[in-house]
């Protein structure tokens, strides 16, 4: 198991990161995946904004950019970029805790990476429900 937390361009300290490493390495395991190499790398908006610029050419605040770096369709190798200032200014809004839109955005990049999408309404919907049964599981 691969699994781990990292900062880009601020402090933040992931509450009970073995749990989380936890719940991730389940939820892989019970939709048939394995963490081969799996780096979440907290960061603030600006730093998102770059890599979005960058790399996908949107000039758009977002809360995650999702880098698949896999080579056995299976086993998960990426590197997932989440704005912290994002995921807090989202629960405020969305009236949810901090942590909950968290874990929704840590699930959210790798149901990306296994072929999930929200480029529809129903496709949202289907990734929402599966949010959703992830998060009980925590």
């Amino acid at each position: 198991m691969a699994i781990h937390f990292f900062n880009e361009d601020i402090e933040y300290k992931l509450p009970d990161q073995k749990a989380t490493i936890k719940w991730v390495d389940a939820m892989l395991i019970n939709e048939g995946y394995s963490a081969e190499n799996i780096n979440y790398v907290f960061c603030s908006d600006d730093h998102l904004l770059q890599i979005n610029k960058e790399y996908l050419d949107h000039d758009t605040y977002t809360d995650i950019v999702t880098f698949d770096n896999s080579e056995n369709a299976k086993e998960i190798e990426a590197d997932i970029f989440i704005s912290i200032d994002r995921i807090r200014e989202n629960a405020i809004k969305l009236s949810r805790p901090e942590d909950e839109e968290l874990h929704r955005v840590i699930i959210h990049g790798l149901l990306h990476i296994m072929g999930y999408s929200d480029k529809t309404d129903q496709n949202k919907q289907a990734m929402r429900e599966k949010e959703d049964a992830c998060l009980s599981l925590r």
